[in-house]
């Protein structure tokens, strides 16, 4: 168990001079050095102050909440009540909820879950319209950031990943690049149920962690999906994809093959030395898929 990280006095003075007096304060940090966030309550209620781990992280953040956000039906996002540039700090309202993955949802409630992650999904990708030229140029470029990661994530995992895994990732890297320009839209950049939150009394759905989101091809956010709570649940896709208003077209469908090979060495990579289980399972899980698949 991680020790409670103390709230520092600059954000502490900060913070009162948004939401005034801070009756308490909760750490909520994931178990991980680089995450600091605090639940604050204050006289108005509940609210999150968040330093986030990188200035590209905070910039990513700060703008997915003043520009995405704002489309999304209330109470299916924080909102962003100010930003403190110079700590990398944002404060921000508390959304109703329990992490949908410590529920016990029957199939059907599954289904009604994915139902509204897709719905939610397409109106924070948005239209093309919705993007700038610097925007769809940017997307394009975050796929090639991804095809060249691929190499570096196999050189880190070393013997991590087995000959045949090699080849994997290599070859779907070396597909991923020759598709060309993929359907953009404003990406979330780690949509998976970790980061949904269900209100089981009014069954509503909100989302949380934008700080990954950026300009991007719009099948990166089907992945995490794709390498887990679809696995074995084509009703899950489904239900998702109902509520998205659209399936992917043919070479969204290639990408997003080639893009879980390529996560799937990022997680075992980064996993192993961090002592994830999980994310290293899932990584392992996808390269026997595709392995089994290409021998088909």
């Amino acid at each position: 168990m991680s020790i409670p990280k103390p709230l520092p006095p600059v954000l502490s003075e900060w913070a009162e001079e948004v939401v005034g007096p801070v009756q308490a304060v909760r750490d909520v940090s994931h178990d991980r050095p680089n995450s600091r966030v605090w639940q604050l309550t204050c006289g108005t209620g509940r609210v999150f102050l968040k330093v986030a781990p990188t200035p590209t992280f905070y910039v990513r953040e700060t703008r997915a909440y003043r520009e995405a956000a704002p489309a999304l039906e209330t109470g299916t996002v924080p909102r962003l009540l100010e930003t403190h540039a110079q700590q990398q700090s944002l404060l921000m309202t508390q959304v109703p909820g329990r992490n949908v993955q410590t529920l016990a949802l029957t199939p059907a409630q599954q289904r009604m879950v994915h139902r509204q992650a897709g719905r939610w999904l397409r109106r924070f990708h948005g239209s093309p319209g919705d993007l700038t030229p610097t925007d769809h140029a940017d997307a394009v470029s975050e796929v090639a950031r991804a095809v060249r990661g691929a190499e570096a994530h196999l050189e880190s995992a070393g013997d991590l990943i087995g000959k045949e895994g090699h080849e994997i990732v290599r070859e779907h890297a070396t597909e991923l690049a020759r598709l060309g320009r993929l359907p953009g839209g404003y990406a979330h950049g780690d949509f998976q149920e970790r980061n949904w939150l269900l209100d089981t009394e009014a069954s509503t759905l909100a989302v949380v962690d934008l700080e990954r989101a950026r300009p991007h091809a719009a099948v990166v956010d089907f992945v995490r999906l794709a390498c887990g709570p679809w696995v074995g649940r084509p009703d899950l896709r489904e239900a998702f994809c109902d509520g998205y208003g659209r399936t992917l077209t043919s070479i969204e469908e290639t990408a997003l093959r080639c893009l879980t090979a390529l996560d799937a060495a990022s997680a075992i990579s980064w996993g192993v030395p961090h002592h994830d289980r999980e994310i290293v399972e899932r990584g392992y899980a996808t390269l026997a898929r595709l392995g089994k698949a290409g021998a088909a």
